[in-house]
């Protein structure tokens, strides 16, 4: 009973902190004091989400009328997405002020508060119908802050993102009515459609109907996650968005998109619909890492690079949940956090550069290990890191993941894995090459000086991730292997 209460103390600590700093935004419009009670709402999140690992056990929990569930899945997800959060939170209170918008940067820290609430109560939804309303959310409150700096160009990022996604999300919408339906043979017409509620069902349910619900909700938030090739809206609006977002979009909010497909898999694994799921979700993985891996290539944007990056390691995410099994499951797990931590130290290098030479372009960002020695140096650290080199916390969980694509009959999707992160690293390495030791044209000279509020988060990103590929722990090893039974008993 006290752990419980605990938990529950916990998770509204998690939910109202970022609530009360959106609303005392708007209530008291001063930056420094919104940039304060922001970053104060995002320390009081990450201190929440930080022991729920370590107090939720095998069972899930539940609260508040049943609304909301927290397992281990689900605390994991929202870790994931409460440390970028506060990383960015950090991060903006340096960048921020760089875009000199002192009058309107209290609606950007209300929003932003609330795009961080949206991310770290939607993991939490029992209901899977609420779980599609928390995800909508997402998207209305994040498409504003892509077109915060109302450029032309951000404009039109926004209005692709809202246009694409919102399509995506329909498409999850009518796999969410239909494996209502599928459950109403079963269960009658009028029943609770929690996660569990469905898995017990699944086997009764008629499996052409769970698998069709399952593909367009894996098609729907695969918008979301930026699957390819649902993935046209993200190198726009990473690139356009303030730098604060565009971590955010990738750490946070991939994740928690993600873990509605992961639930589906469960259900529709569960319903006796063979390998066809897996097999499409190792497909959608193995094409977004084809398609990140030649954009990545043949880039010359330096955010639209860290979105094709996004691309590809979510694609690899979904190889880990497709692959299944203790060790794939723990390593697409193990790879979420990790990119959350890689990701957000490249989009704060990206945006600190793009500061400092007054431009997006690669080929316009030369010797910026010569400029910025702590920060380059912390930036091309997180540039081998996250080409999933070692010794950082990617090349880890890509190992486990592939270790656990020979176990299947997926074991072509390895190969392929292999090849291309190969030439993701060549590409991507070259592109560092250029802007560090290449003196190319003369560009823009770099304005002198970063803030330490910019490099702080850059340190708090580097370290973890250096830890976490030296040492992976056992007691983590272990939570993550315990997730693979509870997604599905059929789970190979």
């Amino acid at each position: 009973m006290l752990r419980e209460t605990l938990i529950g103390s916990l998770l509204l600590a998690l939910s109202m902190a970022p609530l009360a700093a959106a609303l005392l935004c708007l209530l008291a419009p001063r930056p420094r004091f919104c940039e304060a009670v922001n970053l104060a709402a995002a320390a009081i999140a990450l201190a929440s989400a930080l022991p729920l690992p370590f107090l939720v056990g095998g069972a899930a929990m539940l609260f508040w009328g049943g609304y909301v569930i927290i397992d281990r899945l689900a605390a994991w997800v929202v870790l994931c997405s409460a440390i970028v959060y506060f990383l960015a939170s950090l991060y903006a209170v340096g960048y921020m002020r760089l875009l000199h918008e002192d009058p309107r940067l209290f609606r950007f820290y209300a929003l932003f508060a609330g795009f961080g609430l949206t991310t770290l109560i939607a993991p939490l939804m029992n209901s899977i119908a609420i779980y599609w309303i928390a995800i909508e959310l997402t998207t209305l409150v994040s498409t504003f802050l892509v077109a915060f700096e109302r450029a032309a160009e951000s404009m039109e990022a926004a209005w692709k993102y809202i246009m694409v996604v919102s399509a995506g999300i329909s498409l999850a919408l009518l796999g969410t009515v239909l494996i209502y339906w599928d459950g109403s043979f079963v269960l009658g017409p009028s029943y609770q459609m929690t996660w569990a509620v469905m898995g017990a069902a699944a086997a009764r349910m008629n499996p052409v109907l769970t698998i069709l619900a399952f593909l367009l909700v894996l098609v729907g938030y695969g918008t979301k996650v930026g699957l390819a090739p649902m993935h046209s809206w993200l190198p726009d609006a990473y690139s356009e968005s303030p730098t604060p977002v565009s971590a955010m979009l990738s750490g946070a909010l991939e994740n928690t998109a993600m873990l509605g497909i992961v639930r589906f898999l469960g259900i529709a694994r569960a319903a006796d619909t063979g390998r066809t799921p897996q097999q499409v979700l190792v497909a959608l993985g193995a094409l977004s890492l084809l398609v990140g891996a030649l954009f990545i290539v043949r880039q010359r944007g330096i955010k639209r690079l860290m979105a094709y990056s996004s691309v590809e390691h979510m694609g690899v995410v979904a190889l880990g949940f497709g692959f299944g099994g203790s060790l794939g499951v723990a390593g697409a797990l193990y790879h979420m956090l990790n990119h959350s931590l890689n990701k957000s130290l490249m989009f704060f290098g990206a945006g600190t550069m793009m500061r400092a030479y007054g431009s997006k372009e690669i080929p316009e960002i030369t010797g910026v290990g010569r400029s910025f020695p702590i920060a380059g140096g912390l930036w091309l650290a997180g540039a081998v890191g996250i080409t999933g080199a070692p010794p950082f916390g990617l090349f880890l969980s890509e190992f486990t993941v592939m270790r656990a694509g020979l176990q299947t009959p997926f074991a072509w999707a390895v190969y392929v894995m292999a090849i291309l992160l190969v030439v993701i690293f060549v590409g991507f390495m070259n592109h560092f090459r250029a802007m560090y030791y290449d003196r190319g044209a003369a560009g823009p000279a770099p304005a002198p000086g970063i803030s330490a509020w910019c490099v702080a988060p850059m340190w708090l990103s580097l370290v973890p991730l250096l830890i976490l590929g030296l040492w992976w722990p056992s007691g983590i090893w272990s939570y993550l292997t315990s997730i693979a039974p509870s997604l599905s008993p059929a789970l190979p």
